[in-house]
């Protein structure tokens, strides 16, 4: 089976709200898949119909073969899911925690003691298997649930925002670690508005409002999505400059980027008497991933 998850106009709404919009999606075995975009994109909700937890509204999909509508219970047997509230319980020990899922999962117990062993190394977690998950960090928290969602073997694991809330160093050294589960096969659907992040998948599916914007490895989008010359600006008081700039001709659009504006002009042939008529020096730079999103939201915007 070359795709293990497959969506084909996959559609849910809630009363006259569409969450998600005629998704179509598709996943190879052991690449890790980034689905990003903004908060209320509809990322969770695709997730959880994947999952077997919501019912779809119109559309299909197929998860290891399974189709997600009608057999949801065979789905979730064979997949491993992490939420960002991460479901631990508090008051059980690190080893606890493991022990729980292995008996919801009902690995046989001959081979629970390895399971949980082989968890708490992959987790980094050697030396605190007696602590209370109430009192870990929430590094710690993160890597114990990655164990616990694992801990089956699923074929397919679905992380949704694992990484929120966390230190930028915990979220590096988790990425580490959903690397290493790829290389060995297992295949990762995550989603995350953490632009670094998705610099680590293989592919990525951009998505706004519910529909799907763009879906291509990170290269390709840098490479063929962004028409025209992407130049970076340092600007004293750039927020109050945008307006101005933006009315410049050869300008397509103008954004802020921490104390950086980046500015789409027509050409490259247009940034000499860009840089002359602003009396600054703006640099060519390729396109990041978020530059790229912006670019793509401003469109389907412009578009709808």
């Amino acid at each position: 089976m070359e795709h293990v998850v497959t969506t084909d106009n996959l559609t849910k709404m809630f009363g006259s709200f569409t969450a998600v919009d005629k998704l179509t999606l598709k996943i190879k075995q052991g690449e890790v898949f980034g689905f990003l975009g903004p908060n209320g994109s509809g990322k969770s909700t695709a997730i959880r119909m994947l999952c077997g937890i919501l019912e779809p509204t119109s559309g299909s999909g197929t998860v290891l073969g399974y189709d997600i509508a009608k057999q949801s219970e065979e789905i979730k047997s064979k997949i491993g899911y992490m939420s960002q509230k991460y479901s631990l319980y508090d008051d059980l020990t690190v080893y606890e925690n493991l022990e729980f899922y292995s008996g919801m999962y009902s690995i046989p117990y001959s081979v629970r003691k390895k399971r949980i062993a082989e968890m708490i190394g992959m987790s980094l977690l050697e030396g605190r298997e007696n602590e209370l998950a109430a009192g870990l960090s929430g590094g710690f928290k993160q890597r114990l649930a990655l164990g616990c969602a694992l801990i089956s073997h699923p074929q397919i694991l679905f992380l949704d925002e694992p990484t929120s809330g966390i230190s930028p160093t915990s979220r590096r050294m988790f990425f580490k670690i959903i690397q290493r589960l790829a290389n060995e096969g297992v295949t990762v659907m995550v989603t995350t508005h953490f632009m670094d992040e998705a610099e680590r998948c293989n592919n990525i599916a951009f998505i706004s409002e519910g529909s799907l914007i763009a879906n291509d490895t990170p290269d390709n989008l840098r490479n063929s999505v962004i028409k025209g010359c992407l130049v970076e600006l340092e600007y004293p008081d750039a927020m109050s400059k945008i307006q101005e700039i933006e009315k410049i001709p050869y300008v397509r659009e103008c954004t802020i980027h921490g104390s950086l504006l980046h500015i789409l002009l027509d050409s490259e042939s247009s940034l000499e008497p860009f840089n002359k008529l602003i009396n600054a020096e703006a640099k060519k730079i390729k396109p990041s991933l978020e530059d790229i999103f912006i670019y793509l939201s401003r469109m389907k915007k412009k578009a709808g």
